[in-house]
């Protein structure tokens, strides 16, 4: 149950819009290479750490680094990490919802059949008109976060073991047949070739640090979510391999949308591109195009919408059992307080693709959504890379050894003495990367 929960907070619509675009731009075959070295040294080592954490401390992220760091005889300020994760998977989800929220606009517009034989006009009328209107964005966004707290106020065993054990295989069922029906109506071999030829001389070091990047961000980490996960794992179930079934699972979900999503824009003479342009405005041209292209538009939406759902979950469950063992009340209350929070926060996003939007200039790029871009690079530029340098330096020097040993096995054989060596010396070194990469240094 756990790679499912973890699958599911893993998967999001990052997934969807970005990685087999970042893929096909930097060397196909060559980049997943790099991806899968990233994913050894950055992705799956953190991944491991949070969980051990969690397991360890069997408590919310906070408390758990707070025992764990007073039981090594170290500060208590470690506990911070923990807050700071709380903090960044809550403005997440304030804006998370909100995109989300298109998702389900635009999974009700397939099923009305509203992109029939539409044109690239008529797509870019119908986003921004969804994006601009701060009304019906209220509307999506209030209920895909009751959708969320519905899921959350249930408990563990009702509410979030339930929720991955139907929502992650009607995702992945729903992804096949996306694909199967992409495969046949689409230019499956040219999206192939996108995907997995081999281009070395593609692969420049900003595409070496992007894969760096995305191996850490996709993985839902420095968020508290592997550490809340990770206190629900029964002892005796293997951490390593269990993180690196989430990793590879991770990485083959976002492959197999790439195909489906290469091989109708391909076949329609679309051209490639990332971000929510290609979800909300070039790929309902695809769909507009292709016999039965509303129903598997709408299957499509259906399985953003899923996935959407179970990263949303994973996002506000640390700050819900935060308040469960320290304010002392029912979970339902719990969940319902977080839920009212990210969703008032949610309205700054809404606000800024309308009347609170202004432009300004990030590590070279140009930002046109105001307080929303501010939100996102204060957490995917500085919280979050510096909550996983913290997060390697805690487990690799900070947490007794024997402490760490007995939570991944007990024996101190070559699997775990490399491990032990990545996560001290090169995992760190790969997040200060990240960390001034996101920030424009390099």
């Amino acid at each position: 149950m756990f790679v499912l929960a973890a699958t599911g907070s893993a998967v999001g619509l990052g997934n969807v819009w970005k990685f087999p675009y970042m893929t096909g731009d930097n060397g196909g075959g060559a980049f997943i290479l790099v991806y899968l070295l990233c994913l050894a040294l950055v992705g799956i080592p953190i991944m491991m750490g949070e969980v051990l954490i969690g397991r360890r401390g069997r408590q919310c992220p906070v408390n758990s680094l707070q025992t764990l760091s007073i039981e090594a005889g170290a500060s208590r300020a470690w506990g911070w990490l923990g807050w700071a994760g709380m903090l960044a998977g809550l403005i997440i989800l304030s804006y998370y919802s909100v995109i989300a929220g298109w998702t389900l606009a635009y999974l009700m517009r397939m099923v009305a059949g509203a992109f029939e034989r539409v044109t690239a006009e008529g797509a870019s009328s119908i986003f921004t008109q969804l994006v601009t209107d701060p009304e019906r964005l209220l509307a999506w966004h209030t209920i895909f976060m009751v959708m969320t707290i519905k899921v959350v106020s249930r408990g563990v065993g009702n509410g979030l073991e339930k929720a991955a054990r139907i929502l992650m295989p009607c995702l992945f069922l729903l992804l096949l047949i996306v694909l199967v029906y992409a495969a046949r109506t689409g230019d499956f071999s040219q999206a192939y070739a996108y995907l997995f030829d081999s281009d070395f001389s593609s692969l420049t070091l900003s595409g070496v640090l992007s894969a760096m990047g995305h191996a850490f961000f996709s993985l839902s980490l420095g968020l508290g979510v592997m550490l809340m996960y990770g206190s629900y794992l029964p002892q005796g179930v293997s951490i390593a391999r269990t993180s690196v079934l989430v990793g590879l699972l991770d990485l083959v979900v976002a492959l197999l949308v790439g195909l489906a999503i290469f091989s109708l824009m391909f076949a329609n003479d679309l051209a490639a591109g990332e971000g929510p342009g290609l979800i909300f405005q070039t790929l309902p041209i695809a769909f507009g195009q292709l016999p039965g292209g509303m129903l598997f538009g709408a299957l499509f939406f259906l399985l953003l919408v899923f996935a959407a759902w179970t990263s949303s979950i994973a996002l506000i469950e640390p700050l819900v059992a935060w308040l469960v063992e320290n304010r002392e009340i029912d979970r339902i209350r719990a969940a319902i307080w977080s839920g009212i929070v990210a969703w008032l926060l949610g309205i700054v996003t809404i606000l800024s693709f309308s009347s609170w939007s202004f432009s300004f200039n990030f590590a070279g790029v140009l930002k046109r959504h105001g307080l929303f871009d501010v939100l996102d690079i204060a957490i995917s530029s500085i919280i979050l890379p510096l909550g996983g340098l913290g997060m390697a330096l805690f487990v690799g020097w900070v947490l007794p050894r024997e402490s760490v040993l007995d939570e991944l096995g007990g024996s101190a054989r070559i699997g775990f003495k490399i491990w032990y060596f990545i996560i001290r010396f090169i995992t760190p070194a790969a997040m200060l990367l990240i960390f001034l990469r996101a920030i424009g240094v390099l």
